[in-house]
């Protein structure tokens, strides 16, 4: 017998036909013999609908009172579920976050899971009963409810997976798995059978909405093996796990692309020590999270031109805090463009291969695309061009390293 944790996403339960049908498979998964703990996320569209009424009313609702309403969609799609469940004539009860004490820091609308109490979950399981869970949603030491982001449920299932030392955490969702880039932009994509947690770690942060980055940094940490399926069909998925040795001769594994990015240029900034702790605390403290950062030489001898990226979300405020702060950092003024995106290739491969980086810049010249910014590591390369060759970029670098072959047999 195995334990085995279930999430699915919101248009997997978008309609009560649709929750029949996920309540039917959970029923299969149990009735093979396993115990099943099922992370539901609110059905699609409503977290949405919650956010547009708050916004009806402000449009700078109160973080605390925005998490109390969106967290009200994930309480009626698992009380849905339990109840078909029990229809179908099997136990099964459902639980909002705070009654299995998934406990989070106060951090509204973007929390982290600091602990979960699993006494519940354990004795319901070994009474025989399906445990449905509230995804996305938390409480902090105070008891105040908490949400964990877009995408949260993916890390609410992960956390629980890692909790109960589930044996495995199958996310099920709208796509089959995880492909080689989007389907949608490259109809030559590729699923891949299995990808290790640092690729997708990787593609999560750098704009592949499978998985949101967190959870595979649970699965990641806790060693939970994650299978990404769809929830309409009974295909393989994707298998994310630790890395295998025969991962590494694949050199690129996916092109991924994120059009929700804005660049702020900082002119003129003094060269001298200290100057960029003074730029970027102030967006620490407001809890900006900044990406990609490029520090360049002046025209003016003693100066430096400073370029850096944030979320779309972020960047009217970044770009306010960065002005009121120019005179305190003494620079000359700042330059925005939100008509940008970053477009990434990742693979463990790479850490062996030589001439990956050329291969991009090669491929991204012969198309005429200009790259404003290249940032690196092990295992990706990412660079920042003009919006409006996004779908260009992506389509010339996964014909480049030719992912649509089953297998990549390259010289480098």
């Amino acid at each position: 017998m195995a334990l085995v944790v279930q999430k699915y996403g919101g248009t997997s339960v978008g309609d009560l036909e649709r929750i029949k049908n996920v309540a039917s498979r959970i029923l299969r998964t149990k009735n093979q013999g396993n115990q099943v703990v099922v992370v539901v996320s609110a059905m699609a569209g409503e977290t949405d609908k919650l956010i547009r009424l708050a916004k009806q009313i402000t449009s700078t609702p109160n973080e605390r009172e925005l998490d109390v309403l969106v967290a009200t969609g994930e309480q009626v799609s698992i009380a849905l579920l339990a109840m078909t469940l029990r229809a179908m004539g099997t136990d099964a009860k459902s639980y909002l976050a705070f009654q299995i004490k998934l406990a989070t820091d106060s951090a509204f609308g973007r929390a982290r899971i600091m602990g979960i109490e699993s006494d519940k979950i354990l004795t319901d399981l070994k009474e025989g009963r399906i445990v449905v869970i509230a995804g996305f949603q938390g409480v902090d030491e105070s008891d105040n409810i908490t949400t964990l982001g877009r995408g949260g449920s993916d890390t609410t299932a992960v956390a629980i997976a890692a909790a109960l030392k589930a044996d495995f955490c199958e996310i099920y969702t709208d796509v089959e798995g995880v492909y080689t880039t989007d389907p949608n932009i490259c109809p030559q994509a590729r699923k891949l059978s299995k990808i290790s947690y640092d690729e997708m770690l990787e593609m999560a942060s750098l704009g592949a909405k499978v998985l949101q980055i967190r959870s595979v940094e649970f699965a990641k940490k806790y060693n939970v093996p994650i299978h990404v399926r769809s929830s309409f069909t009974d295909n393989p998925g994707t298998i994310v796990c630790m890395e295998e040795k025969e991962m590494e001769q694949v050199v690129v594994s996916g092109v991924t692309y994120n059009k929700n990015e804005a660049k702020i240029e900082i002119m003129h900034v003094p060269d001298v020590p200290g100057v960029a702790a003074k730029l970027f605390q102030p967006l620490a403290d407001a809890n900006i999270v900044v990406d990609m950062i490029i520090q360049t030489s002046s025209t003016t001898k003693g100066f430096a031109d400073m370029a850096f990226t944030v979320t779309k979300a972020d960047f009217a405020k970044t770009l306010q805090i960065v002005k009121d702060n120019l005179k305190t950092i003494g620079a000359e003024k700042v330059i925005s463009d939100q008509k940008i995106s970053k477009v990434s290739i990742i693979g463990v491969g790479m850490r062996s291969h030589s001439n990956v980086a050329a291969k991009m810049f090669t491929a991204f010249a012969k198309e005429g695309i200009n790259i404003h910014m290249i940032s690196t590591s092990e295992i990706k390369i990412s660079c920042i061009i003009d919006a409006k060759y996004t779908e260009l970029a992506v389509q010339a670098l996964h014909d480049a390293f030719r992912l649509d072959e089953p297998e990549i047999s390259e010289e480098q």
